[in-house]
């Protein structure tokens, strides 16, 4: 839709929002009841396609039922444990997911890029009860679970994966015990559990950076993943059993489940999943498999536009599609090529109270906000929110960009993190009166014109404020990063930042680094095979800094906060940086080398390759 989309369109939409209700958290309703209403509206049409494999919706509730079962009887398993689950995108997370959730119990979804520290951190953040590991991971949870507090067999579990490359006669290592959604020796009938499962109750927890230190577990409710689905299945996409959605994200990020997954498990549409976005097969597999709908993050759609250009390029069966963070100077680019009529941009943040949410499809839009919010002045190089004399925030005017915050209300809940403390810093009190409280979500929105759009006001993206940058779909905490660029030995100071790089999505780990100077007098000094080695053990591909620049000394606020306005806007250009050397670690490269004159041009001119 568009500015000339007609009224009765937009009133449709309205329509089918007004229906909407809050619902009710005491409620004896779960994801796991909706999965067994689904297998009795739509028993035997199809529901997930993956490799090659097809199965209905009554075989996906039956296989989550027999995971139900084999968590309550061989591993003891029960109401508000925590099960952490780390699996790759597949037919078999989704059954194993909604059987930890049929009991109950909290599946904790582990990011399969997590190794080591970050790993084993996130395992006890949540307090996990049990492990469930895809045997394509078992090699990165052998590093860790001999750490853990947890016995060997009973608390660990791994789910047999056809496309692992490990030894087909050792699927299952001595520490873990298999476990299979297509055991017959296991009921598949629904467990007594589920009937006392209630929306208030917690369902996942869900992995975020954050702005500071190592992941947080965001607490996500029933209730609150049932209005994000109802929001992404029923307002925008309108979605139904007939319907077919594409979905490469990661289910361990709420995007990809909650956003993505929420339609056909509201509808009885299906659902065709890729392990990992492939831009050469995209176009061939959705005509294969017929898919209309499409769930995208920003940087796969600038991925989908770097594809040689084809006449048939818009004749596929993708119409809508909903996601996050696509850039308004490609937006209409990307539907014209491929045909896309309605692209339904949100707003959200995993551990958030509300949203935002572009029903209308009004082109380069987050679209308008679901609950009460507020846009307040905020300084970027204090990195501090500005308040009045009388102590209140301040209110931007119409199209100036604010920090955006969301009030805290009944209807509008903070579930927050397993981490009280953690929780309260995301809390900002007192905003326009006091005792008022609304949860900031650290991004800088401005208010836009979009035409017509009823009595909605419509907003855009700016950018992230303070210690997160995200890239390759990922958020990064530069806290994080930073904490592993100061464990090498030479390394004195590192500040951490995101820097835009044309032609990319998100913005590019930068850090700026002061060396130990009795060993490190000019960059040439720098043992950078030893440092780009530990940069590669400590951080996964999407983290690790792909500009270093070599500073003498670290600039400080006046409140001792090391300063990063200006090194965002110098970044890694030469003739802002004066007297200082920048190293860059090249696409496919695995050491840090200077920036030269040659590859600048590439990046300037977006021929680099990132």
């Amino acid at each position: 839709m568009s500015e000339r989309t007609p009224i009765l369109e937009m009133a449709r939409t309205l329509y089918r929002g007004a229906r909407l209700q809050v619902p009710d958290r005491a409620a004896r309703m779960s994801l796991g009841s909706l999965l067994a209403m689904n297998a009795r509206a739509h028993g035997q049409a199809p529901a997930l396609i993956c490799e090659g494999e097809t199965i209905s919706w009554a075989e996906f509730n039956a296989r989550a039922n027999r995971v139900a079962h084999a968590l309550r009887e061989r591993h003891g398993i029960g109401h508000g444990d925590a099960v952490a689950l780390m699996m790759e995108n597949r037919i078999a997370f989704l059954t194993t997911l909604f059987g930890i959730c049929k009991l109950g119990a909290v599946a904790g979804l582990i990011n399969t890029n997590q190794r080591r520290e970050v790993l084993h951190h996130s395992l006890e953040l949540i307090g996990s009860r049990m492990v469930i590991v895809g045997e394509e991971l078992v090699d990165a949870m052998a590093e860790v679970q001999g750490n853990l507090a947890l016995e060997a067999g009973r608390g660990y579990a791994v789910v047999a994966d056809p496309g692992s490359k490990r030894p087909a006669e050792a699927p299952c290592p001595g520490w873990a015990t298999p476990l299979s959604d297509v055991d017959p020796t296991l009921d598949d009938g629904e467990p007594e559990e589920l009937a006392e499962v209630i929306l208030g109750d917690p369902c996942f927890y869900i992995f975020t950076s954050g702005t500071t230190g190592l992941p947080k577990a965001a607490v996500v409710s029933n209730a609150r993943c049932l209005r994000g689905m109802q929001g992404s299945s029923i307002v925008c996409l309108n979605a139904g059993p007939t319907d077919r959605l594409y979905n490469c994200l990661p289910l361990y990020h709420s995007t990809g489940l909650i956003v993505g997954f929420g339609a056909p498990l509201l509808s009885g549409a299906s659902m065709f999943i890729r392990r990992r976005f492939s831009a050469s097969a995209f176009l061939a597999e959705a005509r294969a498999h017929e898919t209309n709908m499409f769930v995208y993050v920003g940087e796969l759609c600038r991925y989908l536009l770097q594809q040689p250009q084809r006449p048939d390029d818009a004749d596929n069966p993708i119409t809508k599609v909903i996601g996050n963070g696509l850039r308004p100077d490609i937006w209409n680019t990307f539907k014209d090529r491929f045909g896309i009529s309605r692209v339904y941009e949100i707003y959200g943040a995993s551990e958030g109270n509300s949203g935002f949410i572009n029903a209308f499809s009004k082109d380069s839009s987050i679209g308008f906000g679901i609950s009460p919010h507020k846009l307040v002045r905020y300084d970027v190089t204090e990195d501090a929110i500005v308040r009045g004399a009388d102590g209140f925030c301040i209110e931007v005017d119409r199209g100036e960009p604010g920090l955006l915050l969301n009030e805290i209300r009944e209807d509008a809940r903070f579930d927050g993190y397993t981490d009280r403390d953690a929780t309260e810093r995301k809390i900002v009190r007192d905003v326009l009166r006091s005792g008022d409280a609304y949860f900031n979500t650290g991004d800088l929105v401005k208010e836009v014109d979009v035409g017509f759009a009823f009595w909605r006001r419509h907003y855009q993206f700016v950018d992230r404020t303070g210690d997160t940058f995200r890239w390759k779909g990922e958020n990064c905490s530069t806290n994080e990063v930073g904490e592993i660029l100061n464990g090498f030995a030479q390394v004195q100071t590192a500040n951490v930042y995101g820097v835009a790089v044309p032609d990319a999505e998100g913005r590019a780990g930068m850090a700026a680094i002061t060396f130990d100077p009795a060993t490190v007098r000019t960059a040439a000094d720098v043992d950078w095979d030893g440092f780009s080695a530990h940069v590669r053990d400590g951080l996964p591909a999407y983290a690790r800094p792909l500009f270093i620049r070599v500073q003498h000394e670290q600039e400080t606020t006046s409140t001792f906060k090391l300063r990063k306005q200006e090194l965002k806007e110098e970044a890694f250009h030469p003739d802002r940086v004066q007297g200082e050397a920048i190293y860059v670690l090249k696409p496919g490269s695995e050491r840090y080398e200077p920036l030269d004159e040659t590859f600048y041009e590439q990046i300037m001119e977006g021929r680099a390759g990132f």
